[in-house]
């Protein structure tokens, strides 16, 4: 059962030139599936945060587009991008881990796309291809022809 948004949740630096507010984010805490003996019964250590990416100005379309296709099922129905952390025993330390997952991500779609040079296979590797091809026929060719005496 989540207890709701953080407060005084901090915006998130991605780069020097970019930052998402704080407003656009929210964070929902719960209780951990991971270690931490009889403490993991009564502190809420596991963080979701939701940023609403697809009402943000912060990114350009292209990159933003990007990022909703590399989030694939971490993107969520109502425009927003989920990341959840439970790796750690301690509540800042999963919120922490949350910032860098979206970070990491938004760096990933902030990449620009390397455009496909088309190449031509090599003379050789034609030659290998046309001589690998000639062997095989040349097995299959010599099979099937075999009359069999019952």
């Amino acid at each position: 059962e989540p207890s709701g948004k953080v407060h005084g949740m901090n915006d998130i630096l991605i780069t020097e030139h970019l930052i998402i507010p704080a407003n656009e984010i929210q964070v929902a805490f719960a209780r951990s599936s991971g270690p931490g003996g009889q403490n993991v019964n009564k502190v809420n250590s596991k963080v979701t945060m939701h940023w609403l990416v697809r009402e943000s100005q912060i990114l350009p379309d292209p990159v933003k587009q990007r990022l909703i296709a590399l989030a694939g099922s971490k993107y969520c129905l109502d425009g927003s991008i989920q990341v959840t952390s439970q790796e750690h025993r301690d509540q800042p330390a999963n919120l922490r881990s949350c910032e860098d997952k979206l970070r990491k991500m938004i760096h990933e779609a902030m990449k620009p796309i390397k455009k496909r040079r088309p190449t031509k296979p090599s003379r050789a590797s034609q030659r290998r291809r046309m001589d690998e091809k000639r062997i095989q026929s040349n097995k299959k060719a010599g099979r099937g022809n075999a009359s069999w005496e019952g």
